[in-house]
């Protein structure tokens, strides 16, 4: 599957917690990265500082499922299911 594009889930559902360029603490689950643009697209896709975490998320139907809100809803739900609560 490829991401779609002006999706950006998987930026703002998982939390991150390795540091990203603008956010050296990483950030929570729900909060935007501050590098996506308007579109919601990556301003670090294919550049060495994007971090190790992005670079290893697939794109999957099973996490992004059919549209950009069931993948928030998606990403939502397994960032509940393995957060440190």
């Amino acid at each position: 599957m490829q991401c779609r594009a002006g999706c950006g889930a998987c930026c703002i559902a998982p939390s991150i917690t390795s540091a990203i360029p603008g956010m050296p603490a990483g950030k929570a689950a729900g909060e935007r990265c501050v590098q996506l643009d308007e579109g919601n697209r990556c301003r670090l896709f294919g550049l060495p500082e994007r971090p190790a975490v992005c670079l290893g998320f697939q794109a999957d139907a099973s996490v992004c499922g059919a549209t950009r809100e069931e993948a928030l809803r998606l990403i939502g739900w397994l960032e509940d299911l393995t957060s440190l609560k």
